[in-house]
């Protein structure tokens, strides 16, 4: 019974946790807020990960109630990612893995959050909806590869939302997309809006550009609220992913749908997908906050699983990289 320990830093999440054969012995994180209205950027993301790592490292150990001896292996955010916080977190397992000598593994961000969430929720080989900040994907398993059967071609779904939460002022505490998911349920009125699928991929970065626009023109008539244009947005956009998702269900014949990361969290997505699912005679599988959002223990699961499977990462093979394609790696531990 290996024990795994994942560092995880790719956006304004730091979190360190601690899995020991499919149980979550800790999994603390820290989040960067910024002010209302503004973003995170990658350098004082980075500061802030620096300024808190040791502490969330001590608390992670102190939860699970073990010490570094017992730690089999440590696993890290190789990426996809924003470049300097993966590489500051990265950095620290890199030193730990020396100063503790054990094996180190470079996991992918968005493998993480499948294997993650197929641990928590026994899913066996669901259709995969990834929802992020920084990634929009419809993923299934086939022939030692998770395959991409569609995504976003421009940005990622929790980057629209983040993004109009920045135009109308929400609080980004605990984050931006919660704080539209409630004002979208004071939302009485639907606001037509452009829907954007192209075959099996999505984009969103035109209908940020046109609910700004046209927002700004109703609100100050007093046509709609601002609960009506998150409501609006957060109704077109799901669709939208449950098309797709839908569709890649029919191609692989699959009964099982998967949603994982940050947007995940969502209680309407989530409703959603799983009246089209009940349709389809299918099942849904869904996370709540404290493993859809990023997290230490998702790395250490994925960690977890290849590090069984025979994997590790040599260590002058440690770097990261903010592109990394969930079809690149190779899924030797699934059959």
């Amino acid at each position: 019974m290996p024990t795994v320990i994942g560092f995880e830093g790719s956006a304004n999440k730091l979190g360190i946790g601690i899995i020991r054969d499919g149980e979550v012995l800790s999994n603390p994180r820290v989040t960067y807020v910024t002010p209302p209205g503004e973003g995170f950027q990658p350098r004082d993301t980075a500061r802030h990960h620096q300024a808190h790592v040791l502490e969330v490292l001590q608390k992670a150990l102190d939860e699970a109630n073990i010490s570094h001896r017992e730690i089999d292996c440590i696993a890290y955010t190789k990426g996809p990612g924003m470049g300097a916080p993966l590489v500051s977190v990265a950095l620290v397992a890199r030193t730990v893995a020396q100063l503790w000598n054990k094996p180190i593994i470079g996991v992918n961000h968005c493998i993480g959050h499948i294997e993650m969430g197929r641990l928590i929720t026994n899913a066996q080989n669901p259709t995969v909806l990834y929802v992020s900040g920084g990634n929009t994907q419809v993923i299934a398993y086939s022939q030692k590869k998770y395959r991409i059967f569609g995504e976003t071609i421009d940005i990622a779904v929790g980057n629209c939302l983040d993004r109009f939460a920045r135009i109308l002022k929400l609080s980004n505490d605990p984050s931006p997309g919660y704080n539209i998911e409630q004002k979208a349920k004071e939302g009485k009125k639907l606001i037509e809006l452009p829907y954007v699928t192209k075959g099996m991929d999505v984009s969103f970065s035109g209908i940020l550009s046109h609910i700004e626009h046209v927002g700004r023109k109703l609100l100050k008539s007093g046509e709609c609220t601002p609960g009506d244009l998150c409501f609006s947005l957060q109704e077109t956009l799901f669709a939208m992913l449950v098309e797709v998702t839908e569709r890649a269900m029919a191609h692989c014949g699959s009964n099982e749908v998967l949603i994982v990361g940050g947007v995940g969290c969502n209680k309407r997505l989530q409703e959603m997908m799983g009246i089209m699912a009940e349709e389809r005679g299918a099942k849904l599988f869904a996370t709540d906050m404290r493993f859809c959002i990023d997290n230490g223990a998702m790395i250490a699961q994925a960690g977890w699983e290849m590090f069984v499977s025979g994997i590790t990462t040599p260590i002058k093979e440690t770097f990261c990289t903010q592109r990394y394609r969930t079809d690149e790696v190779e899924v030797t531990w699934r059959d």
